[in-house]
């Protein structure tokens, strides 16, 4: 049993109102209990919504309180993010989930990179606030990209 971004199952959860279904995910979701989390909507993000970005760092300093995560028209959204990812943690450890598969570059699941703050497309290095938090609870995560 692994936790997956509700997105890469078909769940039109993204801030867009769409998925990113993932046909391997969805193959290994045939075989294998996936558990689809949204943990910007856990956080009470609506869907659609508009896109958020983690402000020039990386989720483990929005953990830190180093820095936020900001919507483009600028409203802070980290309380929201950082409950959200507090969900998904919560249900790991109940489930004693040991894996996910979480969607890259977005601002909650991205596993290594995440958009850097500009909302230009710009990549840098560093993971999303929830794969941060899952990460610091012995949690391995892994994208979509890596499965």
């Amino acid at each position: 049993m692994r936790l997956c971004s509700a997105c890469l199952l078909g769940v039109k959860c993204r801030w867009d109102g769409e998925s990113k279904p993932n046909p391997q995910v969805i193959a290994l979701s045939d075989s294998e209990q996936l558990i689809p989390v949204c943990a910007e909507q856990l956080g009470g993000l609506d869907t659609p919504r508009v896109p958020q970005e983690i402000q020039g760092m990386s989720g483990e300093k929005v953990l830190d309180g180093k820095c936020l995560v900001l919507n483009k028209d600028g409203t802070d959204v980290t309380r929201e993010f950082i409950s959200g990812a507090q969900k998904v943690l919560k249900l790991a450890k109940e489930k004693n989930i040991k894996e996910a598969i979480m969607k890259q570059k977005s601002p909650s699941c991205g596993c290594g990179k995440t958009y850097d703050g500009t909302f230009t497309g710009t990549l840098i290095d560093g993971d999303g606030v929830t794969t941060a938090l899952l990460k610091r609870n012995g949690i391995k995560v892994i994208s979509e990209d890596d499965f």
